[in-house]
C-alpha cells in the first residue's frame, strides 16, 4: 500500500510540476521583435528556428513589416519591443531627419556589416561596369537627356541604404539636386525599377541579386566598397523595453549574438538561406540562388559583368564580437552625414550626448562579458571610409566638413 501511494503521489507531483510548467511558459508575455523582408534579418530569424530565444528562455515573437517607418512607428509606440532595424534609424528620428525630433529609440548591438548595393537599371549596361564611377556622370547625362531627370530610390531618409546612395553619387560627381531621390520599401524595389520608376537604388538584399537575375539591373558596387565593414542593421528596442526589462533584452542579446555566431560558420549559409527565404520572412523561394550566393559573398553582377567574390568583406554577423558591439562613433558619423547631405543646417550641439543616451554600450558590455565575447577597443578613434577618403575624427565632425564631397 505504502508502495502505492508513493507512486501515485509521484504521479500526481508530476502533473502538477507539468500544469505549472505549461501555465508559467503560456503566461510569459511575448516579446514581440520586427523585420523587414532582408537578407540581414537573417539573426533574428536563426534564434527563432534553431531554438535560441526558447535556450535563453523568451518567448520572442517575429513581425513582419512592410516598411521601415512601420518599423519606426511600432518601436517607438511599444507595439513592437525591438526590431531588426537600420543601425542610422535612432539618430535620424532623434534629430528630426526621419522622425519626430527627441523621440528615442535604442540601440541594443549591431547585427551585421556589409551587404548592400547600388543596383542601376538595364537601360545602363554597357555604359558603365562595377565600380566605374567615373562612368556615371555620362550615363545620368544620357538619361537625363531623354526623360528630364534621373531618379534614384533608397528605404528611409537618413537610413543606412540613404547615406551609401548619396556617398556613391558624391564620389561620382554627380550634383544630388539635379536628380530625384525617393523613398521606397526593400522588397518592392525591383519591381519598381521593372515599372521604370528609377534608374538607380539602394537597398540590403536579397534585392540586388534579384535584380541582376531577372535582368532588370545591375550591381554598380556593394556598400562593402564604399565603407570596407560599415556597421549595417542592429537590434534596435522601445525606450521602455529597455529601461524596464533589462534582464529580458539580455537574454534576447544572447540569444541573437548565438546566431550570429551560428552565422558567421560558412558551412551553415546554405541551411540559413534555406530558412530565411520562407514566406514567412523573406519569402524569396523563387530567388534562393541569388540570395544564397550572395549570402556566401559570390554576387553574380548581372549585364553580363561576370561574378565578384568578396574574402573577407562578404556580409558578416559576429567575427569574433568586431560586428557586434555599437560604437558611439558610428552614430556621430551619421549624424554628421545629415548636415552634409543638407537634411540637417548645422551639426547637434550635442551629438555625443546623443549618440550616449540612444546606444546602450554598457548594456552590450555587459552581455559580451558573461558570454566571453570581447570587446573592440576602437570607439571614437578616427577612421576613414574605403570609397570616401576624407578622414573622420569622431571627436571633431566639423572638420570633416570643411573637405568631404557633398
Amino acid at each position: 500500500m505504502k508502495k502505492i501511494l508513493s507512486i501515485l503521489t509521484s504521479h500526481c507531483l508530476g502533473v502538477i510540476s507539468l500544469i505549472l510548467g505549461i501555465c508559467s511558459a503560456s503566461a510569459q508575455e511575448p516579446i514581440k521583435l520586427g523585420f523587414i523582408p532582408l537578407t540581414d534579418c537573417a539573426p533574428l530569424v536563426i534564434a527563432k528556428e534553431m531554438g535560441f530565444f526558447k535556450k535563453y528562455g523568451v518567448n520572442v515573437v517575429l513581425s513582419k513589416e512592410a516598411s521601415w517607418a512601420n518599423i519606426r512607428d511600432k518601436v517607438l509606440t511599444g507595439e513592437l519591443d525591438g526590431a531588426h532595424c537600420l543601425f542610422s534609424m535612432p539618430f535620424s528620428v532623434n534629430t528630426g531627419v526621419g522622425g519626430k525630433e527627441g523621440q528615442e529609440m535604442r540601440i541594443a548591438m549591431v547585427l551585421n556589416n556589409n551587404g548592400q548595393g547600388i543596383t542601376l537599371s538595364k537601360e545602363v549596361c554597357g555604359s558603365i561596369a562595377y565600380k566605374q564611377y567615373n562612368k556615371v556622370p555620362d550615363a545620368v547625362k544620357a538619361i537625363q537627356a531623354r526623360k528630364g531627370k534621373m531618379t534614384f530610390a533608397m528605404t528611409f531618409p537618413g537610413g543606412t541604404h540613404d547615406m551609401w546612395l548619396r556617398i556613391f553619387l558624391a564620389n561620382s560627381n554627380i550634383d544630388q539636386k539635379k536628380v530625384n531621390i525617393i523613398t521606397i520599401p526593400p522588397p518592392q524595389m525591383v519591381a519598381n525599377m521593372r515599372a521604370d520608376n528609377m534608374e538607380g537604388y539602394c537597398v540590403g538584399e536579397p534585392w540586388n541579386g534579384v535584380a541582376a537575375a531577372q535582368n532588370v539591373g545591375f550591381t554598380m558596387c556593394a556598400t562593402q566598397d564604399i565603407w570596407k565593414h560599415h556597421p549595417e542593421k542592429a537590434l534596435v528596442v522601445n525606450k521602455d523595453f529597455a529601461d524596464t526589462k533589462k534582464e529580458d533584452l539580455k537574454k534576447v542579446m544572447k540569444a541573437i549574438l548565438e546566431a550570429c555566431q551560428w552565422l558567421d560558420n560558412m558551412g551553415n549559409r546554405t541551411k540559413a538561406a534555406n530558412m530565411i527565404s520562407d514566406a514567412r520572412y523573406v519569402n524569396a523561394r523563387a530567388q534562393l540562388p541569388a540570395l544564397e550566393a550572395r549570402l556566401k559573398g559570390k554576387s553574380d553582377l548581372g549585364c553580363d559583368l561576370g561574378v565578384v567574390t568578396y574574402k573577407d568583406d562578404y556580409m558578416t554577423f559576429f567575427k569574433n564580437g568586431f560586428v557586434n558591439m555599437p560604437r558611439k562613433s558610428h552614430g556621430i558619423w551619421f549624424m554628421t552625414q545629415y548636415v552634409r547631405f543638407g537634411y540637417l543646417d548645422k551639426l547637434p550641439a550635442n551629438m555625443e550626448a546623443i549618440a550616449d543616451k540612444l546606444i546602450l554600450d554598457e548594456l552590450y558590455a555587459e552581455v559580451a562579458k558573461e558570454m566571453n565575447i570581447p570587446l573592440q577597443d576602437d570607439d571614437m578613434k578616427p577612421f576613414t571610409l574605403t570609397l570616401d577618403k576624407t578622414p573622420f575624427d569622431p571627436k571633431n565632425p566639423a572638420e570633416f566638413l570643411k573637405t568631404c564631397k557633398k
